[in-house]
């Protein structure tokens, strides 16, 4: 029987990595993204080239609560019922705390928290029963986040929601689970000047990024796993050791 996983955010970085690793195993991928059409058309030829399973691609914008319509309306044209769905889409705002803006602060939090509850909400039942819901969390939702106070605050919430939900699923029988990855080495991390990134090599234990099929992995494991169910896995190598 076919297996359909669903990824917000699913054409670069972590969901691209994890998109990858699901499809190794034979998942048939809906992936979206937010802008960037050219990236999301060449991840599309590249995973259904390499692994021969079908990847449909769909540009929602995380930020805009109408693209849960646009989604809801793909699943029911295609008939489609998911093994898992993964909540990776986010955003966030780097101004300072004295200069953000609440529309920034609306915009961080409609896109990582209220977008994936209602877009939950929305396509829950075709989520097959003895499927997954897996968040991306952040490390940055567990250690103070200096650089973006809407972002850390909003990973929390998503920690919390991956708790909170668990009784919310028991009557579809679907699984929720959360990953809080600390550095991934995705296209984001790499291109940060090399001074910033031995500062935070010197913090990890492993003394290193990590790499984004790593992390990936974790995805799958919390997917395939059938008695992991309200636990936020953090993947930081070792961050906070000192």
């Amino acid at each position: 029987m076919s297996k359909y996983v669903f990824i917000t955010g699913g054409t670069k970085g972590i969901g691209k990595a994890v998109a990858e690793c699901l499809a190794k195993s034979g998942y048939h991928l809906i992936l979206t993204y937010s802008a960037d059409q050219k990236t999301a058309v060449n991840t599309q030829q590249e995973l259904q080239a390499k692994y021969g399973i079908s990847v449909s691609v769909i540009q929602a914008d995380n930020s805009n609560l109408q693209a849960i319509d646009t989604i809801a309306s793909y699943l029911a044209e295609k008939d489609l019922y998911l093994d898992a769905l993964v909540m990776n889409a986010g955003t966030t705002c780097r101004d300072s705390f004295e200069q953000m803006q609440y529309e920034d602060w609306e915009r961080v939090f409609c896109t990582n928290v209220h977008f994936p509850v209602f877009l939950l909400q929305r396509i829950i039942t075709r989520i097959k029963k003895g499927g997954s819901v897996v968040f991306t969390g952040s490390l940055m939702g567990i250690e103070p986040h200096s650089v973006s106070l809407a972002y850390g605050v909003t990973k929390s919430a998503v920690h919390s929601l991956v708790k909170n939900l668990v009784k919310f699923l028991v009557p579809y029988e679907v699984r929720v689970n959360g990953v809080a990855p600390g550095f991934v080495d995705t296209e984001w991390q790499k291109n940060k000047p090399a001074e910033i990134r031995r500062n935070i090599e010197r913090k990890v234990a492993l003394g290193r990024f990590c790499d984004p099929m790593e992390v990936a992995e974790v995805y799958k494991m919390l997917i395939e796993n059938s008695y992991f169910n309200g636990e936020v896995v953090v993947v930081d190598g070792g961050y906070s050791y000192k």
